[in-house]
């Protein structure tokens, strides 16, 4: 939920839709919360994910890298995790380590590229522990490729609801 995301260079209506929503289940959440930030150089551009996504996003230390203010406070105690691309092994290598986890909840941008790549991370990792997305609480690069996250999520015994 960083500002690139959701009105910066790679936002979307999609993407700002759901920021109320999401500030929404973080106030009702009763357990633990952590999420990732997309994290890049000013090199960006030379790198592979820069070559085909040629759109700076997210540089450390700019406001776009930055959460959305709405979340900001909520989230200042949260488990925090910078990836350099789509997935996060750390985020994913935590959850492993935390044995007495009952579930997964898994909402953001975006649904097709890091949400997804996310869910996948934990899922082959931890396959067992119960996993779920909440599609009203994700936007995609495009409808079309947040409809089709969605239905690779359920593909892979991941529940999307």
């Amino acid at each position: 939920m960083q500002n690139d995301f959701v009105s910066g260079s790679l936002g979307s209506a999609e993407a700002l839709a759901i920021v109320p929503q999401v500030r929404k289940l973080i106030l009702t959440w009763d357990g633990m919360l952590a999420y990732t930030l997309d994290t890049h150089s000013n090199g960006y551009l030379n790198t592979s994910e820069g070559k085909a996504l040629p759109v700076e996003h997210c540089i450390a230390g700019t406001e776009g890298h930055q959460l959305v203010d709405e979340l900001g406070e909520l989230l200042k105690d949260a488990k925090v995790f910078e990836k350099p691309t789509f997935g996060s092994v750390a985020l994913a290598s935590w959850i492993v380590s935390l044995k007495d986890l009952k579930q997964v909840l898994l909402v953001g941008l975006c649904t097709d590229i890091c949400v997804v790549s996310n869910a996948l991370l934990i899922k082959a990792m931890r396959p067992e522990l119960p996993l779920r997305v909440l599609s009203s609480c994700c936007a995609g690069s495009n409808k079309e490729r947040h409809l089709a996250a969605l239905e690779t999520m359920k593909s892979c015994q991941i529940e999307v609801f």
